[in-house]
């Protein structure tokens, strides 16, 4: 801080500089990351990269009945919902360390 409390502007885009390379190497490892999810005991997987778009899907035969197709629905949109959790507890992890770093640039956060 300089006199009277205000910051040194220099010293902040150094910082802001550093994070911004900090969060795109995070959001490349993000990316290139792979996630799944499963339902019904693996009778359906989903895959997903870290950055959340939708790779493939494996549904095992045992989970297709042609009686009771709302079983099926109910695994596929439940392995989806398992893969999106595990994308954001990649993403807390990549970025969490970021968001917290942004108190120490003295901002007001």
């Amino acid at each position: 801080m300089r006199p009277g409390g205000q910051p040194n502007m220099q010293q902040l885009m150094k910082q802001a500089q550093k994070m911004q390379a900090q969060l795109a190497s995070a959001q490349a490892a993000l990316a290139e990351a792979e996630v799944t999810g499963t339902a019904g005991g693996g009778l359906v997987t989903v895959k997903m990269t870290g950055s959340g778009e939708f790779r493939s899907i494996s549904i095992d035969p045992k989970a297709v009945d042609p009686e009771d197709v709302e079983t099926l629905e109910d695994l596929v949109a439940a392995a989806f919902t398992n893969a999106a959790d595990e994308v954001r507890k990649l993403t807390e992890q990549k970025m969490g360390p970021l968001s917290a770093g942004l108190g120490g640039m003295g901002l007001p956060f």
